[in-house]
C-alpha cells in the first residue's frame, strides 16, 4: 500500500510522516509539497505538488493506495479550486481512499467561518468522489500559543477576545498519531471524527502555561473589534482576521465540541498539561 501525504513540507504533515514512519514501511510513502527542498524527511519519496496545479497531482499521485490531504493554506476565495485539482487528480489516478484534515469551527457568523466554509466545501467533493474516505476535524493547536510564549512572557499576558469561552486544544503531535490511524485502518472509512482535547478557558491556559515554564502571566480579554484591528495591524488584513475570527469564535463556544478523538486514535487525548509538558521537553 502506498501512502502520499499532501503538504509535506508543513508542520503537521511533517508530524504526520514522523509518526508514519514508525510502522509503517518508509519505502511506501510518498511526501508531495509545494516546495520540495522544504521536506525534511529525505529518506522518502518527494513529489512536487502546488494545489493551484493540477498537473502536479496528475503525476504525483500515480500507483497513490491512500492520499492525505491536508487543507490549504490560501484564502479561502482560493481554496476550492486547489480542492478539486487534487481531489479529482486522486480519482483520475485510481485512489481508493482519501483522508482530510479539516477543522472544527463555526460556519456562519464569525471572521473565521470562510475558512470553515471552504473546508466544508473540501468534505462535500471528497463524499462525492465515490472514493473511500475519512475526515478529522481538528481542534485548534496548541502549538502556535506555546511558540508565541517569548512574546507573552515580554508583554507579562496573553491578551484577546475569547474571554470565558471554551476551547479543546489538540497538538500536532496528538493529531499525527489520530491520523496514522485514519490512513491505515479501514474500520475508519465513512466517518467524522472531531480531533479535539479537553476545553478549556484561555485563563486555565495561561494558569497552566506559568506552572509549567514558572512564569507569571495574566489573561486580559479585549473587545472583539479591538483585537480584531489589533491583529489586523500585525498579521496584515487576511490572515489577522482569520486569528482575529478564530478568538470570537472560541468566545461564542464554536469550538466547544464533543471529541471522538479516542475513537479515531484508540487511546484517550493528551490533557492540556501533557501537551505543554512535551512541547517543552
Amino acid at each position: 500500500m502506498k501512502i502520499a501525504i499532501t503538504a509535506a513540507s508543513g508542520n503537521l504533515g511533517s508530524a504526520i510522516i514522523s509518526e508514519l514512519k514508525k510502522s509503517f514501511p518508509k519505502e511506501n510513502i510518498r511526501a508531495i509539497a509545494r516546495s520540495t527542498d522544504k521536506v525534511i524527511h529525505t529518506d522518502i519519496e518527494i513529489c512536487e505538488g502546488d494545489y493551484s496545479v493540477k498537473a502536479h497531482f496528475s503525476k504525483a499521485l500515480k500507483d497513490t493506495d491512500v492520499m492525505l490531504l491536508i487543507s490549504s493554506m490560501a484564502p479561502p476565495e482560493e481554496r476550492k479550486q486547489h480542492y478539486r485539482n487534487v481531489i479529482e487528480a486522486a480519482v483520475e489516478n485510481g485512489v481508493k481512499k482519501i483522508v482530510y484534515t479539516s477543522i472544527t469551527g463555526p460556519e456562519t457568523e464569525t471572521a473565521f467561518s470562510p475558512i470553515v466554509q471552504s473546508n466544508r466545501y473540501a468534505e462535500k467533493l471528497i463524499k462525492e468522489s465515490n472514493l473511500n474516505w475519512v475526515i478529522g476535524r481538528n481542534g485548534l493547536y496548541i502549538d502556535p500559543d506555546l511558540d508565541y510564549l517569548e512574546t507573552y512572557t515580554a508583554e507579562g499576558e496573553i491578551k484577546n477576545c475569547a474571554g470565558e469561552g471554551k476551547c479543546p486544544y489538540t497538538s500536532r503531535k496528538e493529531l499525527a498519531v489520530a491520523y496514522v490511524k485514519l490512513l491505515t485502518e479501514e474500520k475508519h472509512n465513512g466517518s467524522i471524527y472531531n480531533l479535539v482535547g479537553e476545553p478549556v478557558t484561555q485563563q486555565q491556559l495561561v494558569d497552566e502555561i506559568n506552572k509549567i515554564y514558572n512564569l507569571d502571566l495574566s489573561y486580559r480579554q479585549n473587545d472583539v473589534d479591538s483585537f480584531m484591528n489589533e491583529r489586523r495591524e500585525a498579521l496584515g488584513d487576511l490572515l489577522g482576521t482569520i486569528v482575529g475570527g478564530i478568538y470570537e469564535a472560541i468566545q461564542k463556544g464554536e469550538f466547544d465540541v464533543a471529541s471522538d478523538y479516542h475513537k479515531a486514535a484508540g487511546r484517550p487525548h493528551k490533557s492540556l498539561r501533557e501537551m505543554i509538558m512535551e512541547h517543552k521537553s
